[in-house]
């Protein structure tokens, strides 16, 4: 993937010099973040703010957080993994932007927040351990990127467009929050039961991947920055991250009622059929018979 010299997105809010913003306690960087992330990856890494969703299960509201006003701000220059991201999020601000322009609407991109250990948002304290998540509160994308260690070493899922594929991810469920759908998901939460609640979940969860191939389509065709082997990276990454991949490999067997986030054969189909189409249309998961 050539993606030195691209744009940089503005949208940043580095937060990796913070102790932590208290909450659970674990400032600095994560503790056993290998070992966590694989216990919590299959219910609600990659996905809405897992504070929110654990909230609303436990019967509470997302806990509102004052969180400290920083300006955005591009990484260092020498930090190349931040780089990578602020470009990265260049070219989703690029893509959606045309995109919503197409449907006579206004993108309003977000701000990605990088982060170690733990930080204050607006759906409660995020913990590395989560894993990159969203939270509609403040329109943020979370990430610590030592989660990319994890996707590269635990998960075996090398490779920078892997990587692009998790931030593009995170962006989809912005875009579904402007769309309206997750305030329309979120509402029927806790009036539907736990089976029905998480079969919404994995609908959400494969639109976000759908739009991550929308990003891709779009991005290619503009910078044209995809070398052999990116798209099977992704692909590869969507695999690793699947519910039934992550049950096997955590328990050993699976649940398919308790999925939240799909399979690894759907991740796969959604995120070409959005890369193949590179339109929104091509999303509809809720009015999807077979996922």
């Amino acid at each position: 993937m050539r993606w030195e010299g691209e744009r940089q997105s503005d949208n940043m809010e580095d937060r990796r010099d913070d102790d932590g913003g208290g909450g659970f306690g674990l400032g600095g960087r994560s503790i056993g973040i290998g070992t966590i992330v694989l216990a919590l990856l299959g219910s609600w890494v990659l996905g809405v703010s897992p504070v929110t969703l654990l909230n609303l299960l436990s019967g509470g509201g997302s806990p509102a957080v004052v969180q400290p006003q920083r300006p955005a701000h591009k990484p260092p220059a020498a930090d190349q993994s931040a780089t990578f991201v602020s470009t990265v999020l260049a070219s989703t601000e690029d893509a959606w932007t045309q995109v919503f322009q197409e449907d006579n609407a206004q993108y309003q991109p977000p701000r990605l927040v990088l982060y170690r250990g733990a930080t204050p948002t607006a759906c409660g304290t995020g913990q590395a351990a989560m894993g990159p998540f969203y939270c509609p509160g403040d329109r943020k994308v979370y990430l610590d990127m030592d989660f990319f260690d994890t996707l590269s070493h635990d998960l075996g899922a090398p490779g920078d467009f892997a990587r692009a594929y998790v931030v593009a991810h995170e962006v989809g469920h912005h875009v579904q929050n402007l769309l309206g759908l997750t305030a329309k998901i979120d509402g029927l939460r806790g009036r539907v039961s736990q089976v029905q609640q998480n079969q919404l979940s994995v609908r959400l969860e494969l639109q976000a991947d759908c739009l991550a191939g929308v990003w891709a389509n779009r991005s290619q065709q503009a910078r044209h920055w995809l070398e052999q082997g990116d798209v099977e990276s992704a692909m590869n990454a969507a695999s690793h991250i699947g519910d039934d991949a992550l049950q096997k490999r955590s328990q050993g067997y699976v649940v398919p009622d308790s999925f939240t986030h799909g399979t690894s054969a759907q991740r796969q189909h959604w995120f070409q059929a959005g890369m193949d189409a590179g339109r929104i249309q091509a999303c509809d998961t809720f009015g999807a018979r077979q996922l």
